[in-house]
Formats: C-alpha cells, structure tokens, sequence
C-alpha cells in the first residue's frame, strides 16, 4: 500500500508545480500596460490616441498622469510604467545622462510649438522699436526663443554659434532693439498681459487655455524639441515597442492630429514627402 501512496502523492506535487509555472507564464504575457504623460496635452493624447487604438490590439491600458518633469521617467526606470510621453530628446539623454538611467525614444509625435503672443500688437511688422518679450528664463527654451525670433527677421544670430543652445549674447544684430526679460516658463501665458511680446511655449500656452493659433508666429520646431514616445531601453524591441511605433504611424493617429490638435507641429517624419 505504502509503495502506491508515494508514487500518488509525487503526481499531486508534479501537477501543482506545473499549474503554478502555467500561472507565472500568464502574467509574463499580460498585455495589462501603463503609459505616462504629464497632464495637459499630451496626457490628452494619451487618453485620446494611444489607448484607444491600443486596446483594439488587446492591451489593457492605463494611462497615469503627472504633474512634473521629474517622476514620468523615475517610474518608467523603476518599471512603473511601459512607457511615457512628454519630454523632447534632448531633456530625455540629459536627464538619463544626470540620473543613471537607460531610457530611449521610439518615435516623436506631433508637438506644440512655441508661439510669440501679444496684445499690443497684431502681428510682426506691427512690432515697435524697444518693445519688452518675455522669454523663458532656462537655457533650452530661450534657445528656442532665439531661434523663432530669427526665423522672422527680429534678430540675427552669431552665424558660429551652436544653434540648440543659443543665448542673448549670441545675438549679433538685434534689428527692432527689443528688450529680453527672462522668466519661468510657466509664468510666460501671464506675461502676456504686461509685457508687449511674450514667448510661450505650447504646453504651457495650451494649460493656460490659450488658443496656439492667436500667435503672431508659431515655431517651426527642430525634431529635436519635439515630444516622444520613451521606453526602457531594454524594452525598445519589445512587441509593444513595435506596437507603439505602428500604432503612431497610422493614418488613423495623424487625422485625430489634425482634428482634436489644431496648431501641433508634425515631425519631419509624418510631413509629405
């Protein structure tokens, strides 16, 4: 009898340890994903774009919303989430570079561009000589700031200079002898009121309820600034990697671009070619 038990109660222990490993394997292949934004527009696009067509493929999506620049990459490193969006390439290396984190962009998306807003004046010829622009007070949008204000004859800029990190003292011909005042960026939709020109960039403009059409001029954004999708890079092959990346190029994406995201700018990628 003895000797019939043992054998049983081997099968019983086998067959547990099978169903338990069947177990671990299913939630190795959940399709249960996060992805994070910072709240605003890209949040919205989260909401609006990528979970409803990703769950068309059969994830389960929650899309988790910040409200600063700091903790969307501290839990996409930590594996809080699958994925994140609202930073341009250059904040992603130097915050991996600052933090020792390996993180990676899978695709830009449509962005928001800076724009140049006024009250006093309705459009660029309109400027007077002297005029006072608020400009954002960090190095990278300032950069920015420059660069839109040359595009449109304002300034010229040091032909020697390095274009993405441009600054005041680069400038080589301030052609209407406009005064810079520097701010925080998120005081900039405000400045508008007291300052003849502001330059507000687009998430900022878009939380302030601003309308990105009302600029005088818009920015013709290098890709560089423009928002992606990031992933661990352990993950940028991932099936959901490859998801992600199909699921922005579609058709369907760019025509709810065009018609829920007036004014974004489109990656050099997405333009007709």
């Amino acid at each position: 009898m003895k000797k019939l038990i043992l054998p049983a109660i081997l099968l019983v222990l086998l067959a547990l340890l099978t169903a338990c490993g069947g177990g671990e394997e299913s939630n190795a292949d959940s399709k249960s994903i996060k992805l994070g934004g910072t709240a605003g527009p890209y949040s919205d696009m989260l909401n609006e774009a990528f979970k409803p067509a990703l769950e068309e493929k059969g994830y389960e999506v929650e899309i988790v919303e910040f409200s600063d620049y700091i903790q969307p990459n501290n839990a996409l490193d930590n594996g809080d989430l699958d994925a994140n969006l609202f930073q341009h390439s250059i904040y992603l290396e130097n915050f991996s570079k600052e933090n020792g984190m390996d993180l990676t962009g899978l695709i830009t998306v449509p962005t928001a561009p800076m724009g140049i807003y006024s009250n006093e004046f309705n459009s660029i010829e309109e400027i007077k000589d002297g005029a006072t622009i608020a400009i954002p007070n960090d190095p990278v949008n300032a950069a920015r700031t420059f660069l839109v204000l040359q595009d449109h004859g304002l300034i010229t800029l040091d032909p020697a200079a390095e274009e993405l990190t441009v600054s005041e003292k680069d400038i080589a011909e301030n052609t209407k002898n406009l005064v810079f005042q520097p701010i925080e960026a998120g005081g900039l939709p405000r400045a508008v009121e007291s300052s003849d020109l502001a330059a507000v960039p687009g998430n900022f403009a878009l939380a302030a309820e601003m309308d990105l059409l009302d600029a005088l001029v818009l920015e013709d954004m290098p890709d560089q600034y423009r928002n992606l999708v990031a992933v661990k890079t352990e993950n940028k092959d991932t099936q959901l990697a490859k998801d992600l990346v199909e699921m922005v190029e579609s058709p369907e994406f760019e025509a709810l671009i065009d018609s829920d995201f007036e004014g974004f700018g489109k990656p050099e990628w997405m333009e007709p070619r």
